[in-house]
């Protein structure tokens, strides 16, 4: 369905050039981001009580158009699994072409607001790798006026949290592969069975539109929402769960956490006209509820039951928290300590 040599490209080409920095300032962002991962992850081990015998590994630092690069390969790994390569018929490889474009724009935008992330299905033998995007670190602690150091620490505490969620959890990645293989099978079906069952689909979804889910949302089958809300769930859950780490690590390892905290919050919500409907067209606003809505839910956890007790979300699948239960935490903690 996808190009993705032809997205990976296409992005790369596009992006937007970062800050003016001088040489010796680059050279030290890169050396303190690689470095700060290793720290960030010692002090996240020890606050959640994760991954305390996996190797203290450092992050990978890239540029704007090697991130690009990275996010279309690891992409393209998860989606793969879900769609034989020789589909599409004889124009499959024209339309893959066209799509590939279309996602390298995507790509383009994305990359000069992404700070970091890890990515399970990315690096060598796309065994999963950390990035953190150097340009906009430094673009980002400059727009907020915050300190360089402490700043690329919670950023590296965010990201980390997210590597040993995907490497001190060791079923957590197959089933996170197996349900985005199911939705993408799901839609694909859809596709092939023509516009007829989506036409129909449409006028509920327009009654129905302001009952808390996107149009997108409301026109899946039923079967395809059943995989979505777990999905989102999950995504909302590792979202959360690393914006509460990367805050309750404390002051006392970034001095200066909780003016980062209110700078960032204001930043995530600002921008212009343009920016604000881009972010709304690509649904980075309902991103940025995940943030919310995930760290409520792993706060009032912890509150109730301590850490060892939210802990039991990474039990298995069975223990994650549905996406009702996500709303309404209180829910998962009688289910699961009665």
């Amino acid at each position: 369905m996808v190009d993705w040599d032809r997205a990976a490209a296409t992005g790369a080409l596009l992006v937007r050039g970062g800050p003016q920095v001088a040489r010796g300032e680059a050279d030290r962002a890169v050396v303190d981001l690689r470095e700060l991962t290793a720290e960030a992850e010692g002090h996240v081990r020890e606050l959640t009580g994760l991954g305390q015998d996996l190797p203290l590994l450092p992050g990978t630092v890239v540029d704007r158009p090697g991130w690009v690069r990275s996010a279309a390969s690891g992409l393209g790994e998860l989606t793969g699994r879900a769609l034989p390569a020789a589909q599409g018929g004889p124009l499959g490889p024209i339309l893959a072409s066209g799509a590939g474009v279309q996602t390298g724009l995507l790509l383009a935008f994305l990359a000069s607001r992404v700070l970091g992330q890890y990515d399970p299905f990315g690096g060598p033998e796309n065994k999963g790798e950390l990035l953190l995007v150097a340009p906009n670190v430094v673009a980002a602690e400059r727009a907020m006026k915050v300190p360089a150091h402490d700043f690329r620490l919670w950023v590296c505490l965010h990201e980390c949290t997210h590597r040993l969620q995907f490497t001190a959890v060791p079923w957590l990645r197959d089933y996170f592969a197996d349900e985005v293989e199911r939705l993408v099978s799901g839609l694909a079906e859809s596709s092939a069975d023509g516009l007829a069952e989506l036409l129909g689909r449409l006028p509920d979804a327009l009654r129905n539109r302001g009952k808390g889910g996107g149009i997108a949302e409301l026109l899946q089958s039923p079967k395809q929402r059943s995989v979505f809300d777990r999905l989102l769930a999950l995504s909302t859950l590792l979202e959360g769960h690393a914006d509460y780490v990367m805050d309750a690590v404390g002051p006392q390892v970034v001095p200066s956490v909780e003016q980062i905290r209110a700078r960032f919050t204001a930043r995530r919500q600002g921008g212009g006209i343009f920016d604000r409907l881009l972010r709304a067209v690509l649904g980075l606003d309902a991103k940025i509820r995940q943030y919310e809505e995930g760290a409520k839910f792993t706060r009032h956890v912890v509150d109730a039951v301590g850490m060892d007790g939210f802990n039991k979300v990474w039990r298995s699948p069975n223990t994650l928290p549905t996406r009702a239960e996500i709303a309404d935490p209180a829910a998962w903690v009688r289910r699961l300590h009665g």
